[in-house]
């Protein structure tokens, strides 16, 4: 905790009196134009891979970054897409898978989780992706986790109607922590990420 109170220390002291106007501004504003759904990897920051500045994007992570088909009552990840989607009207939605991904990397390798029952639950919302992927093969599984999320995230109602209006776009993304390349998996022809 020291290293954070420092943090907190250094941004009260050299970042918020530089982004003064900025912060003034997002604290009776905030629309973001997309909602990214990542990995809850330390090691997989939204902001750092895509250059943003605060408010613009609006972050969901979840470990795999896995999204569950939509499903009627109370769950935090469809909240979050909702209010971005509905509320907040977000124009693009990115899912991003990344390289060494602990998740897939136990999914993969059929690694025993019974002592994170937990986890091992979560995980099947990977189950679509596992099912197509040559077994132990982890690169492999984070590229075809991707697009079945994408396809799961589609199964939201506020998402659906959204795809159907032509306000929304969907993209999928894989980043490589070892070389900071981001990969589109996002349609025909995709090439790495601006």
């Amino acid at each position: 905790m020291p290293d954070l109170a420092a943090g907190i220390a250094r941004f009260q002291r050299d970042v918020f009196p530089v982004r003064e106007e900025l912060f003034a501004r997002l604290a009776t504003h905030h629309r973001p134009h997309t909602l990214f759904i990542g990995c809850s990897d330390a090691r997989v920051v939204p902001e750092l891979i895509t250059g943003s500045e605060p408010g613009e994007l609006f972050v969901l992570r979840t470990a795999g970054n896995l999204v569950p088909a939509y499903a009627p009552g109370a769950d935090a990840v469809a909240a979050g897409i909702e209010y971005a989607v509905a509320v907040l009207g977000v124009t693009d939605i990115v899912v991003c898978g990344h390289s060494a991904c602990g998740a897939m990397t136990a999914l993969a390798r059929g690694q025993d989780l019974t002592t994170a029952p937990a986890v091992a639950d979560w995980l099947r919302y990977a189950d679509a992706a596992l099912a197509r992927t040559p077994g132990g093969d982890v690169d492999a599984l984070v590229r075809h986790n991707v697009p079945a999320q994408l396809s799961n995230l589609a199964t939201h109602p506020s998402v659906a109607r959204a795809l159907a209006q032509r306000t929304l776009t969907l993209h999928g993304w894989v980043f490589d922590i070892a070389t900071g390349r981001v990969e589109r998996l996002d349609g025909p022809g995709a090439a790495p990420a601006a």
